[in-house]
């Protein structure tokens, strides 16, 4: 499109495969697998093939994925928070941003919950496909009443929080530790003199961009990656599971699209004082580039013009509030990650407590502060959100091969939340869109 922003040597780079080639390997595993359930699904050979073909090669390219999660969400967190320093100069313009930030992904990952917990759409696999499940991925807890302690909500989890040492939190897989060492280090940096912490800012930037370079390298084999883990599961659990992943896709699509077409417009309204209506007319650019990409980051440049030029907005503002939310501001990330924690507990029969999802839900919307703004870049932090309440991290694999449309959809809901914030910060500072 003559429209979107040139790409430059970087992001030319960084461009991995087609769409349609991920498609094309996620209806290509679902298809043969079914099929292969179907003609062979009890043989010896079958089996061999899913333990020494399409298992493997599934597993690698996930393994891939999840090692980048603890560099990258510790470079991300500390780096977000450090820029902060410029609540200093901008004063209550930061503080209302961050509020702003908070309130609407509260929002988002409340949505999804209550949506996961209405449609139930892990809900109904048979108990033999279950088993198998379990099985496969070495869950040893009680699938009735199984949650582990550290599922539970409470005093002990908020002590919890403050690792006593950040290394060992990030070795155990203690999501929650790492983020509270993550803040405490960003907030050191926007507090101490800017020259003493550049050197070390640069370390933290470098770390994150060879953090997506690895992400970017492994999505070259999504396609093949995404054939192998969707053929895996079919191939293992036939149409029972494909139909509980098609209720999941359409439960994740419902909420972001309630939240776009439903909440934004609220906000937008009684926030922002606009028509919204004139206000997603005027920001269709933003939103197709943010489908097209499944990228809050390549979106960036799109997403700062509108909001200059055709939202009117105060370039001052745009410039603080657009490239901020694009790290922190992941609304659609944080109900699409509440969701597929649930889903995936319901699938394994694994019960979730009230306690237990406020434990997913502050997870969910810290660890999409976290989440990079790439595509995919949910998936590899969902890991460990799925972790923090005892279920098996290997669960991933049964949706990560539909991630990619689901991508598509959610980084639409980010962006939109960038640019709402954007005019609320605006009108809220006296500073009303030129042409509003």
């Amino acid at each position: 499109m003559s429209e979107s922003p040139e790409p430059t040597p970087q992001s030319k780079a960084r461009e991995g495969p087609k769409t349609r080639h991920i498609l094309a390997g996620l209806v290509l595993g679902a298809v043969g697998g079914v099929v292969a359930n179907l003609a062979w699904g009890k043989t010896a050979a079958l089996a061999n093939i899913i333990r020494y073909g399409t298992e493997p090669v599934g597993q690698m390219w996930l393994r891939a994925l999840i090692m980048v999660v603890i560099p990258l969400v510790f470079s991300r967190l500390s780096l977000g928070v450090a820029g902060l320093g410029d609540l200093h100069k901008l004063g209550r313009v930061g503080l209302k941003t961050m509020l702003f930030f908070l309130m609407v992904t509260t929002l988002a990952a409340v949505l999804g919950l209550s949506l996961v917990n209405m449609v139930r759409p892990g809900v109904g696999l048979s108990p033999e496909a279950r088993q198998r499940l379990l099985t496969t991925y070495h869950q040893e807890a009680n699938p009735s009443n199984a949650v582990l302690p550290r599922g539970q909500f409470g005093i002990q989890t908020l002590v919890n929080v403050v690792p006593r040492n950040p290394l060992a939190a990030a070795a155990q897989g203690d999501m929650l530790g790492v983020i509270f060492f993550s803040l405490a280090f960003g907030v050191a940096l926007a507090l101490l003199p800017s020259d003493r912490t550049k050197t070390l800012m640069e370390v933290l930037r470098g770390l994150g961009d060879v953090m997506i370079v690895i992400i970017d390298l492994v999505m070259k084999l999504a396609p093949y990656g995404v054939f192998a883990l969707l053929f895996t599961v079919a191939a293992r659990f036939g149409l029972d599971l494909l139909e509980r992943l098609g209720w999941y896709i359409l439960t994740v699509v419902a909420g972001l699209a309630i939240f776009e077409f439903g909440v934004y417009p609220v906000l937008i309204k009684v926030f922002a004082g606009w028509s919204p209506w004139i206000f997603f007319r005027r920001a269709w650019r933003a939103i197709l580039t943010a489908f097209s990409t499944s990228s809050s980051n390549a979106t960036l440049p799109t997403t700062l013009e509108v909001c200059e030029d055709s939202l009117g907005l105060p370039r001052e503002v745009c410039g603080f509030v657009v490239p901020l939310g694009a790290t922190m501001c992941m609304n659609g990330t944080a109900l699409f990650e509440g969701v597929t924690v649930l889903f995936i507990a319901q699938v394994f029969g694994i019960n979730l407590p009230l306690s237990a999802q406020i434990v997913v839900m502050v997870t969910a919307i810290l660890m999409s502060m976290g989440a990079a703004g790439v595509p995919s870049g949910a998936i590899q932090v969902l890991i460990l959100v799925l972790e923090s309440v005892g279920i098996p991290g290997e669960g991933i694999a049964m949706v990560v091969g539909v991630d990619r449309v689901l991508d598509m959809c959610r980084t639409v809901v980010n962006v939109t939340g960038d640019m709402v914030a954007a005019t609320f910060v605006a009108r809220s500072e006296g500073k009303p869109a030129r042409i509003a």
